[in-house]
């Protein structure tokens, strides 16, 4: 299976839509025998594939899937065999959010990378991990609150840009 685990998470939000291949491939703008192939794993899905099933599904899972497909893997994974009920995902963000702050107090960030020796360069390596790990979390968690109070996955960074550009953080 591919990096991104896109067939899997297509598969799975066909199973809890309650639709079939042909369906899933209408929503696609594809054949149904080829989603078939897909979800198997015999055939890779194509960019636009992914893209049109993750706008037109708007689902955090298939998103997820369909950016780490396309980056290589250079993506938050989607965590597939944890307990994502919202509440679970909050405690378990907060605890990486808590091990961010503990590691970011450690890390001499300041310092340069021709100023820091191999044990400084370990704390700033353990800061970057567990700042990975904080990211992931938080994503799980915002697909957690998008599925449950059926927010837009897609329109909440549509927002969330619109606000970075207002901000000017973005051109």
């Amino acid at each position: 299976m591919a990096i991104g685990h896109f067939s899997s998470a297509l598969q799975d939000v066909i199973q809890r839509k309650g639709h079939t291949l042909a369906q899933a491939g209408r929503i696609a703008n594809v054949d149904g025998s080829l989603v078939g192939k897909i979800v198997k794993g015999s055939r890779k899905a194509s960019e636009p594939v992914m893209k049109a099933a993750a706008e037109k599904y708007d689902d955090g899972q298939l998103f997820l899937a369909a950016a780490a497909e396309v980056t290589g893997g250079a993506f938050t994974p989607w965590l597939d065999n944890v307990d994502l009920h919202r509440a679970s995902v909050l405690f378990k963000t907060l605890e990486e959010m808590r091990e961010v702050l503990d590691a970011s107090g450690l890390a001499p960030i300041s310092k340069t990378n021709a100023q820091i020796n191999e044990s400084e360069r370990q704390q700033i390596k353990r800061l970057l991990m567990e700042t990975v790990e904080a990211i992931t979390a938080l994503t799980h968690l915002a697909a957690a609150i998008c599925k449950e109070y059926s927010f837009s996955w897609l329109e909440t960074w549509k927002e969330h840009r619109a606000e970075l550009k207002l901000k000017n953080y973005m051109k």
